[in-house]
């Protein structure tokens, strides 16, 4: 078995709770939804490194999400029908439930390391302003 590093590959349980191992890379997202039945039942594992808030909102369909937090600290911020939520998190294996299908951002002025575990099937994405 060879040592892999969540941020350069990641890791998609399958229906039958198999785990495949897929290589990030500028395709990465349609060769997901083109091998994996348009993430049909699949959720994904993966970490992202960022240092500045993101510049979208983001809603699962399909289920939860879950984040944790690897290094640095965040603000997730959950858009609820009374308004935002925030949830900070600041200690490393902090985590926080994203409900299914509310939109979320995440605000940050650190480098910030989060690991998700995304139900991916019909995973959506919107510019700030548009959410």
């Amino acid at each position: 078995m060879k040592q892999k590093s969540m941020f350069e590959t990641f890791a998609v349980l399958k229906p039958n709770l198999g785990v495949d191992a897929v290589d990030v890379s500028p395709t990465l997202y349609a060769e997901l939804d083109k091998h994996y039945n348009k993430f049909n039942q699949h959720v994904l594992v993966s970490a992202h490194t960022f240092s500045q808030d993101w510049q979208v909102w983001e809603k699962h369909p399909a289920g939860d999400e879950i984040v944790m937090l690897l290094s640095g600290c965040c603000e997730l911020v959950i858009r609820q029908a009374s308004g935002e939520e925030t949830q900070s998190l600041t200690s490393i294996g902090d985590f926080a439930i994203v409900p299914q299908n509310l939109w979320h951002t995440a605000r940050t002025s650190t480098a910030t390391q989060l690991l998700f575990i995304t139900p991916g099937e019909n995973t959506q994405n919107c510019d700030l302003d548009q959410a």
